[in-house]
């Protein structure tokens, strides 16, 4: 059964839903995404590696939780949701950042095209979470200048609507949220 994933115009205006599948196919289709951010009481993030079952960026490392937003849900709902099903946190507060639109196709296999919402959740017992292993194969706490310095080393080996995340949280006013 497919997948069905909220499609958008260029301002963040939703035009319908369409197959998850059929979204990342080719050129890409915009759609809804989101990258939520999860950190411990010491402030690092909870660093989480895609799964070699993934389509796209398997085995590449990526914020706590990225997905997409079905129908009827907002940046928060869908956040709340997905931290559930693949790390088994029932979110307290998530706050929403900001969101940005990039595209970026990886090699001939398909395009992520999407309007993406940054969300974060703090203070969490990172000992107490259990990735679903489907979705993600191991987690690491890391603090933000250690990750920008093995970003800055390591860069293919992360996710690009990751590093386009960190760097704008590195750049701009949001050192105080995390």
């Amino acid at each position: 059964m497919p997948e069905l994933i909220v499609t958008v115009d260029e301002f963040d205006n939703v035009v319908g839903t369409e197959d998850k599948e059929k979204c990342h196919d080719g050129g890409g289709i915009l759609h809804r995404a989101f990258l939520a951010m999860v950190f411990d009481a010491s402030g690092n993030l909870v660093l989480a590696k895609r799964s070699e079952k993934k389509r796209l960026w398997p085995g590449f490392w990526d914020g706590t939780v990225a997905s997409h937003l079905f129908d009827g849900e907002d940046y928060i709902k869908a956040s709340r949701r997905r931290l559930s099903e693949e790390i088994g946190l029932a979110a307290g507060p998530v706050k929403y950042l900001f969101k940005f639109r990039y595209k970026v196709p990886y090699k001939d296999i398909g395009t992520e095209h999407e309007i993406c919402a940054v969300t974060a959740l703090h203070n969490v017992d990172a000992g107490r979470l259990r990735p679903d292993r489907d979705e993600i194969t191991e987690i690491r706490l890391i603090g933000m200048e250690e990750l920008v310095r093995e970003m800055r080393s390591k860069i293919d080996t992360f996710a690009p609507w990751f590093v386009m995340a960190v760097e704008r949280m590195n750049n701009d006013d949001f050192r105080g949220l995390y």
